[in-house]
């Protein structure tokens, strides 16, 4: 029996709002990663044995997604079962490497000096990083509109840094603003560069390769940085902090985006993701007791506003 219009339009709406909360669970989800990463760094763990700990713990699910994703019957559209070229494998790894071990890495180091809150912020900044790349690789022209969201970002990051000067350990603050800023400039080379990995491979599998690349780096690390027994003297909540970093904030938002994109798109998931920054203050202030000020308020809201700008100028 053929459905009425009403119907269907019924169920695109359903769709459409469905696909909204994934992509803001998400969102919120992958936001958490800085709170646990604070939290666990009050029992006296290095960012070195933190992040092996995640990776590890999250590194069967990743195999999990690469070896489905390779596996499953392709539609006659679908590229997921494509057979690696030696190309393919050296995209996987340098992606691997950039996106996820060494912006993870740094990410986790400079979370040692700075907010949760700082954190998010900058690392927002990563889809004006990727415009800045086009243009100074490719000479790609940045439209006004976009220059004018870059600006704004980059006032609300600056207004929220200097307001994090005013306390007692500026040096520690400004290590920490410059090793998160590097990890937002890695992950910004990750998504310049996936997109011919994307549409060979598609994106759920270039995410369980180059997330299982990374795993192996990290554990890696600390094979040769750290004695193999230290594991055992760390603190029980180290070990469950780190289990719900892998699973609640690190695969779990991978899929959920994931699915989110597959029904409302790319740009609408990003949109609803906006969110991200905001849940990262809100958690951070009950959590971890971080202050919640209206400089904080205003460079987020900065942020925030300076990517929608950029996001809606990308396309007209």
């Amino acid at each position: 029996m053929a459905t009425s219009p009403v119907e269907r339009a019924s169920t695109a709406i359903h769709s459409v709002a469905g696909g909204v909360v994934l992509a803001m669970l998400g969102a919120v989800a992958f936001s958490g990663k800085a709170i646990i990463v604070k939290l666990a760094y009050r029992y006296g763990v290095d960012a070195i044995t933190l992040i092996m700990l995640r990776m590890l713990f999250a590194f069967p699910f990743f195999l999990a997604i690469g070896w489905w994703t390779s596996r499953r019957t392709p539609t006659p559209d679908d590229h997921q079962a494509t057979s690696l070229t030696r190309r393919d494998m050296l995209g996987i790894f340098w992606l691997g490497f950039s996106g996820y071990y060494l912006a993870s890495f740094l990410d986790f180091l400079g979370l040692q000096f700075i907010t949760a809150a700082l954190e998010r912020l900058i690392l927002y900044l990563s889809p004006t990083m990727v415009l800045l790349l086009g243009f100074v690789i490719f000479r790609r022209r940045i439209g006004w509109h976009q220059a004018l969201g870059m600006a704004i970002s980059y006032c609300g990051v600056l207004l929220a840094f200097a307001h994090e000067l005013t306390g007692a350990h500026n040096k520690d603050v400004v290590w920490g603003t410059v090793l998160v800023f590097l990890s937002a400039t890695s992950y910004a080379i990750y998504l310049f560069y996936s997109g011919e990995l994307v549409q060979r491979l598609g994106a759920m599998r270039l995410v369980g390769l180059a997330t299982s690349v990374a795993s192996v780096l990290c554990i890696a690390q600390f094979a040769l940085l750290r004695p193999m027994g230290s594991v055992l003297a760390l603190a029980p909540e180290v070990l469950w902090l780190s289990l719900l970093n892998a699973t609640l904030c690190t695969v779990l938002p991978v899929m959920l985006v994931m699915v989110a994109v597959e029904r409302i798109g790319s740009s609408l998931a990003a949109q609803a993701g906006m969110i991200g920054p905001m849940s990262t203050m809100l958690l951070g202030g009950l959590l971890l007791d971080e202050p919640l000020t209206a400089w904080l308020l205003a460079g987020t809201v900065l942020v925030i506003a300076g990517v929608f700008v950029c996001s809606r100028a990308r396309l007209e």
